[in-house]
């Protein structure tokens, strides 16, 4: 198995490379000598290419994750069927038909609809879920974590009391108390604000007449970004809490650098790489929580349906109607 891998990986090799000086060529274009000036640089690069490809287990999750990315954003234009056809509506025998059965690849579910067309739309659920999570949660926390950590004092004691009452409460409990009362005032400002409502449909690949029932959903997202901050905020602040006290700092303060160009040209650049991590290890968990809420039916309403109600369903039928569990149960595995 190595030496296959090692095959493989010399092949990788070449297609990082050539994506890298591919790149090289166009800034270069638009700023001349760019790459003559960032020598070291590119060579980082390439060595950082050449590691990660003799690391297998690196390799297939790359993979996985360009899968992911390519069915969150294709997968309603490539789905069969509209989330909102009925064909048991024409042909009753297509309700809870099996595998292959009346063309159905992965056979169909309760209102017998096409369940590979409804596990692509719940890819594109899946994933703007954990984009407007994260666009959410991350900045707010990364913030309240710079201030916390650079100010201190009673601005530093005001955060961390606020960070320890969302702490003291269960995540879980939490998010299902804001889903719970969150989608009417949701629904209404939709309804309300035209530019909203047309932003929402096209993330959601969904219908006007159904724009209503994105609104429980999109409390989730709000649910799970409002838990999920204060850990960025705690994180953040610990780094800045020693970074701050660095000789470099200190210069820039008797330079009379004022104190949010620190924040942001010496401390935030520094603590970067270790924010990418946590934010790419909190996508999987932002995945999971969601579908447990919506297993809870806090989430996506009829028509729409994602791929914790999707469990929810099927778990009534299981294990008689196996597709309807196991096709889901593999993707979140």
């Amino acid at each position: 198995m190595g030496k296959i891998w090692n095959v493989i990986a010399k092949r990788l090799d070449k297609i990082g490379y050539g994506i890298i000086d591919l790149f090289v060529i166009v800034i270069n274009r638009i700023r001349p000598n760019w790459a003559a000036k960032n020598k070291a640089r590119i060579d980082e690069w390439k060595l950082m290419i050449y590691a990660f490809n003799r690391s297998l287990l690196g390799v297939i999750g790359l993979l996985l994750l360009i899968i992911y990315l390519f069915l969150g954003i294709f997968g309603p234009t490539l789905a069969p069927y509209k989330y909102n056809e009925y064909p048991a509506a024409v042909l009753t025998e297509t309700y809870l038909a099996e595998p292959g059965k009346y063309g159905f690849l992965l056979g169909t579910e309760t209102y017998g609809r096409d369940l590979l067309s409804l596990l692509l739309y719940g890819a594109r659920f899946s994933l703007a879920l954990t984009i407007l999570t994260i666009m959410l949660s991350a900045p707010l926390g990364i913030l309240l974590g710079l201030i916390s950590g650079y100010f201190g004092g009673k601005i530093d004691e005001l955060i961390q009391r606020i960070t320890d009452i969302f702490y003291s409460f269960p995540s879980l409990v939490l998010a299902m108390a804001l889903a719970a009362i969150l989608p009417e005032r949701l629904r209404l400002l939709m309804y309300n604000v035209p530019w909203l409502k047309k932003f929402f449909l096209w993330v959601f690949a969904g219908d006007p007449k159904d724009i209503g029932s994105l609104a429980p959903f999109l409390s989730i997202i709000i649910a799970i970004a409002a838990v999920g901050w204060p850990g960025y905020t705690r994180l953040v602040r610990g780094m800045v809490l020693s970074i701050k006290e660095n000789a470099y700092i200190e210069a820039a303060r008797a330079l009379g650098v004022s104190n949010w160009k620190i924040i942001s040209r010496h401390i935030l650049p520094n603590i970067m790489s270790i924010i990418v991590v946590m934010i790419t290890f909190d996508l999987s968990g932002i995945v999971i929580l969601g579908a447990a809420l919506s297993f809870l039916g806090l989430g996506a309403q009829d028509p729409f349906s994602d791929w914790g109600k999707l469990v929810q369903m099927g778990s009534r039928y299981f294990p008689t109607k196996w597709w309807l569990i196991i096709f889901l149960s593999l993707i979140h595995i």
